[in-house]
């Protein structure tokens, strides 16, 4: 008996046999041709459906480009046949996998290289925007009737309008960008007018058993319209869409916090967007309902399928962690599923491909999926059970070698370990727990509270060591710095902190403290000596950082050093004194490199992986560490 049966529950929407209520969204690939994109985005969608999901929505089709394409946006372009063979290979590869392959149609509008909208205005200093014409408006709606004709002629299955997130429809449904007296503008009929329109012709096109997914935005947070407006949206969609997916936000010149309500950050609730959801199915008769905005669990996606919040949830960056969630779900090995980590490392790096965090594979899928010369079984000995030797011990195991990982502390999980009771961390110490799952699985033997010296290696005769004993902390040359304490130590510890701290550095690891010691209700200080937040190689987890701050009202002093610290006070280069509890230092690290340096001679082969080869974050240490294991006794 199923664990999810809602969940799991096939589906008929026009001609199409949904086998189950997720969907993964739509997430571009940006690495494109002229008329293709690389070999691996075949790979990168299908391996979505292999994992089981009911449909998979190939993200940026511009149905008008490149004048509708947004400025300096990579984008597959539908207003051109020449596309048609590479799409026609995406589409089989995806179907041949079980899913229902689904195109992605966009038009940036106002913020499209030629910048028309619905309305004359300003996009940015310097940057105007136009007010379409009834031409074209109805040049337009052509356009996403041709692009749907040569996605169904490519053996696309449905298509999915994003009418949300600032693009064009929801440009036109708003008040905020549409101030149009015409059929176009005014009331919420002729606002929705274009996005109706859009779907009929679709419809007249396609045939009306062609599914049309419809992406609105359920409120444009404080900026634009709120929910009540959302609903209004969706009751003009009722009939002429197959599903309404909401989604909640908008691109462009509305403020940066809102952005991240779109693309949920740590600091926010997974699933926040349910009950707009809700309310929007509440509302209409004939569409479907799907909903996204940071669902992982699958008891949740159940919960919003049987109450009857949504026909369907619509999975983006859990999937880039774990494309095989709903084959996970189905099977009920819910303790098994990698879930998102929501640490924005996919968006830092989006215009290097998606990637992710803890999933070395996203983003290498035909590197993945190769076939690699046969592996020599060899004896292998981590040293470290951080994130890079966890990962680097569990790969080497499921590749054949027999594998020893030893830790010198009585757990896993490295530094980052210590923000276990974090509680926008949790999902880190979830992590944690599944890979230490997962080696026990694969036969890897753990031995904790264990230095690893020279003669230890030695003894233990390994074919290969992998060393991943990573950093330590810097400590700033500070006069007095010996009265302050180091972050990792007050992680550990937050009583440390006292109700009042100073904490130097405003990078990722001081700035989140400083909004854990907040909810502990400690009054918190911010020294950085930059003039921004530090991103640590991820400027979208930067942003929800600065945001977060600013929305606790903490005020970081940036532009400034500290001079001097005395017990209880710090003095700054102003000559300002500031008094306090605890001073903390959060000012970097520093690769490990003398201690993984003494294992060099200790067997044949010494690989070095993770913060002790290079301070990186989640990601570089995981990347490197399945890249280095998978290959030992393959090559050479």
């Amino acid at each position: 008996m199923l664990k999810y049966p809602h969940l799991f529950r096939p589906i008929k929407v026009g001609n199409v046999i949904f086998r189950n209520r997720i969907l993964a969204s739509a997430t571009g690939y940006v690495e494109i041709n002229e008329k293709s994109l690389p070999d691996n985005s075949l790979n990168y969608y299908a391996r979505k459906a292999m994992g089981g999901a009911a449909a998979v929505a190939v993200g940026e089709g511009q149905v008008d480009h490149p004048g509708g394409g947004s400025r300096g946006g990579a984008c597959i372009d539908l207003s051109n046949p020449d596309w048609m063979p590479f799409l026609s290979k995406l589409s089989e590869k995806i179907s041949r996998n079980g899913a229902i392959p689904s195109m992605e149609l966009c038009h940036a509008g106002r913020y499209s290289a030629t910048g028309y909208g619905p309305s004359d205005g300003e996009v940015a200093k310097d940057r105007p925007c136009f007010a379409m014409s009834e031409e074209q408006i109805l040049r337009t709606i052509d356009a996403h009737k041709n692009a749907a004709r040569l996605a169904k002629a490519s053996g696309f299955k449905m298509v999915t309008i994003h009418g949300g997130h600032g693009w064009l429809p929801q440009q036109f449904f708003s008040p905020y960008y549409n101030s149009r007296t015409d059929r176009w503008g005014g009331s919420a009929e002729n606002r929705a007018r274009l996005a109706v329109m859009i779907c009929d012709a679709i419809h007249d096109e396609c045939g009306r058993d062609f599914p049309v997914e419809f992406r609105i935005s359920s409120t444009e947070l404080a900026d634009g319209y709120g929910i009540e407006e959302g609903i209004e949206y969706a009751r003009q969609l009722d009939g002429h869409a197959d599903i309404i997916h909401v989604s909640l936000g908008v691109h462009g010149i509305m403020d940066n916090d809102h952005w991240l309500e779109m693309t949920p950050s740590i600091f926010r609730q997974a699933g926040a967007n349910v009950e707009n959801a809700a309310l929007i199915k509440q509302n209409v008769h004939q569409s479907l309902v799907a909903v996204v905005a940071g669902i992982s669990e699958p008891a949740m996606m159940e919960d919003i399928i049987s109450s009857g919040k949504a026909d369907f949830v619509a999975l983006a960056r859990q999937l880039l962690c774990d494309p095989d969630t709903p084959n996970k779900a189905r099977a009920g090995r819910t303790d098994d599923i990698r879930q998102c980590l929501r640490c924005m490392d996919c968006w830092s790096n989006l215009m290097r491909g998606f990637r992710c965090a803890i999933n070395p594979k996203t983003g290498r899928e035909d590197e993945a999926l190769s076939a690699l010369p046969p592996a020599k079984p060899q004896r292998v000995l981590v040293v470290g059970g951080g994130i890079a030797g966890m990962q680097a011990a569990l790969t080497a195991a499921q590749n054949g070698h027999v594998v020893t990982l030893c830790e010198k502390y009585g757990r896993l999980g490295g530094g980052i370990a210590c923000e276990e009771h974090v509680p926008f961390k949790q999902r880190i110490k979830d992590y944690i727990t599944l890979q230490e799952r997962l080696l026990k699985r694969a036969g890897v033997a753990l031995r904790l509270n264990c230095t690893v010296t020279p003669e230890f290696a030695r003894a233990q005769d390994a074919d290969v060591i992998i060393a991943a004993v990573g950093a330590k902390p810097i400590v700033p040359t500070i006069a007095g710095i010996e009265h302050a304490v180091c972050a990792i130590d007050v992680y550990n510890n937050p009583n440390l902190a006292g109700k009042k701290a100073i904490i130097i550095g405003a990078g990722l690891v001081g700035g989140e403290l400083a909004v854990y010691l907040h909810s502990l209700g400690c009054e918190v200080e911010l020294i950085e000596h930059a003039d921004t937040i530090s991103a640590g190689g991820n400027r979208v987890h930067a942003m929800a950082l600065s945001g977060e701050i600013r929305r606790l009202g903490i005020q970081p002093r940036f532009n400034t050093q500290v001079n001097r610290i005395t017990p209880g006070a710090v003095t700054l280069d102003n000559g300002t004194e500031l008094h306090c509890d605890a001073v903390i230092y959060a000012t970097g690290q520093k690769a490990n490199a003398d201690a993984a340096l003494t294992l060099s001679d200790c067997a044949p082969q010494v690989l070095y992986v993770g913060d002790c080869a290079d301070t990186t974050n989640i990601m570089g240490a995981v990347k490197v560490a399945w890249t280095t294991a998978r290959h030992i006794g393959r090559f050479g």
